[in-house]
């Protein structure tokens, strides 16, 4: 079967600025339905992916991924007639009754979240394509099943923690033989996303989108002052759940929507809210850390009862919050699991690989392998950057080279000279991490680098740190991880072993941790073949590995929006494919 799953709430902020006017822009983000995405699965298997964000230059859009499925048949060559099913990853009509109690709440329903709005938007699109064929996924088994399906386990603990689902914020599962099976969820009124979210708005950042801020504003901090108050905020209960009493605050429909009795607590009990212009202070980065020591318990808490519970050694996490690398570090190093395992794209854009998964192994079609590096969007062929590369040629100097291993040089004879460079070869990741074919790179023992990187080239905050990329067979070297540790997807935060802290400046956190990114030839060949060529001169095959946008844009998809982004930063030289360009 040919299944095209997607994610998104095209209609969610368009209906809240209708009924909630006046709000600041990064409340309206307090809503579901972010970060849209098409999955194509042919027989099982997850052939393209990618997100909506990259087609609509839209930060976080939620809109109906036309984009995105259109490329997923380019790529294979099928058309909508072709497609068996569309899969989507929310399915609220077990909650239709709830959402009857008011007369806002019922248009939210019938506008935004029910099927037969989902079945208008994909006719919009494709008039002929047959309703019956649209088939909602409950959000949290299609993060379960992107998961536990990709896991490349038969037998499992699946996790899933996020903002919220329909009505939940974190359901456990087991997986065995290829089927989920619900063991405890956790109502959304209990959300430890929500909660974090709602202190990343409250430290003057964006709710659902600036949450990893947080997590790298937090070791700056000293959590001894704020812990109080988040030990009190989160009940952690004997059956593995938790409660959060100041969620439940809310009553009327408006504080419900908005969280206003919550925030108006966080006020009055943590601190005063930070407005997004004003100054990070030291009393923001010691409630940042207290939040992230109060996430980490939390994730051990639950993650813990349910092995205990289960019996189960090995655990498939996703949904936003396994996105927080540093609480996916400690339950790492917690030995409470024999193998983790966070689905790269385990935010709500890895929903639509989750719906489509779900969808087939329900047909018996599911072949569970552990996910490659998911390479699965777009690539451009040497015509396209041609094409590109001509409308800027009063303003680049190209050079071309003959094959992969001349570019790998030219590179790192750029990146031992102090160089930032961008790296644009094949096709684009899916998910939020670029694993080094939309990538910029740099090198990790140069001291001034992460603040030219945060300043020059990402325009972003200066606290914010840069991870590394290693080679598989060097990791254990420099990072305090057993010998062969695979850590493809730069989702796990580990230690920088203690001697070479002071050697690595760029990529070591101020607490000695980096968001460690392992490269194996095995699926990632291109960026492994950088790493050798950058290891030959400087003995360290590892380079800075950041994303290829800068603040508030997505990662960038097509030559064009290379070469733009790189001649309105400060990136030194663009590598596209095997051509080197430089501004003229």
């Amino acid at each position: 079967m040919n299944i095209i799953g997607i994610s998104g709430l095209e209609f969610a902020v368009p209906f809240k600025k209708a009924h909630w006017p006046g709000l600041e822009e990064r409340e309206y983000r307090i809503s579901q339905g972010h970060d849209s995405a098409a999955a194509l699965v042919i027989d099982g298997q997850c052939v393209a992916a990618a997100a909506e964000e990259r087609f609509t230059r839209q930060k976080h859009t939620g809109a109906f991924p036309r984009g995105a499925i259109d490329y997923c048949l380019a790529a294979t060559g099928l058309e909508m007639a072709d497609v068996d099913e569309i899969a989507h990853g929310f399915d609220y009509s077990p909650y239709r009754k709830a959402y009857s109690l008011d007369p806002a709440s019922t248009r939210l329903y019938e506008q935004v979240l029910s099927r037969d709005s989902l079945v208008g938007l994909v006719r919009r699109e494709w008039p002929e394509f047959p309703a019956e064929r649209i088939h909602p996924v409950d959000h949290h088994m299609a993060h379960a099943a992107s998961a536990y399906l990709t896991s490349g386990w038969d037998e499992c603990l699946a996790v899933v923690v996020d903002g919220m689902g329909e009505a939940h914020g974190a359901s456990i599962y087991t997986g065995r033989d290829g089927k989920l099976e619900p063991v405890r969820r956790i109502a959304a009124n209990h959300s430890i996303g929500i909660l974090y979210s709602l202190v990343t708005l409250h430290l003057g950042f964006d709710f659902n989108s600036d949450e990893y801020k947080i997590m790298g504003l937090a070791p700056y901090g000293n959590p001894e002052r704020f812990r109080p108050f988040f030990e009190r905020a989160v009940e952690l209960r004997d059956d593995g759940s938790i409660r959060i009493p100041l969620l439940a605050l809310n009553r009327s429909r408006n504080e419900r929507e908005n969280f206003l009795r919550s925030r108006e607590f966080l006020s009055e009990r943590l601190c005063g809210a930070r407005r997004p212009d004003s100054e990070i202070t030291q009393e923001h980065c010691d409630v940042a850390r207290a939040l992230q020591e109060c996430l980490d318990t939390t994730i051990l808490h639950v993650c813990g009862h349910f092995a205990a519970r289960t019996g189960l050694r090995r655990l498939a996490m996703a949904g936003g919050v396994a996105l927080n690398c540093t609480a996916n570090g400690n339950l790492m190093r917690s030995g409470l699991f024999d193998s983790i395992y966070v689905q790269p794209a385990a935010g709500d854009d890895g929903t639509a690989l989750g719906a489509a998964l779900h969808r087939a192994a329900q047909g018996g079609e599911i072949r569970n392998c552990r996910f490659p590096v998911p390479f699965l969007g777009p690539a451009y062929d040497g015509g396209e950057i041609d094409a590109a590369l001509g409308e800027f040629q009063d303003r680049v100097a190209v050079t071309r080279f003959q094959s992969l291993a001349e570019t790998c040089e030219a590179a790192a004879e750029l990146i031992a000279g102090g160089k930032v460079v961008a790296w644009y070869r094949g096709r684009m990741e899916y998910g939020p991490r670029a694993l080094g074919h939309r990538s910029i790179v740099a090198d990790p023992a140069d001291p001034g680098m992460r603040d030219r990187l945060n300043a020059m080239v990402k325009m972003r905050e200066a606290f914010r740190p840069f991870a590394p990329a290693v080679t598989l067979a060097e990791a254990h070297r420099w990072f305090d991880v057993p010998a062969g540790t695979e850590l493809p997807y730069m989702i796990v935060n580990v230690n920088v072993r203690e001697q070479y802290r002071t050697a690595l400046p760029a990529i070591t956190h101020v607490n000695g941790t980096a968001r460690v990114q392992t490269v194996d030839p095995r699926d990632n060949c291109e960026f492994h073949a950088l790493l050798c060529a950058v290891g030959k001169r400087s003995g360290r095959a590892m380079v800075v590995n950041t994303s290829f946008n800068v603040k508030g844009q997505p990662i960038v998809n097509t030559p064009r929006e290379a070469i733009e982004t790189y001649l309105n930063t400060g990136i030194d030289a663009l590598f596209l494919e095997n051509a080197l360009v430089q501004r003229a």
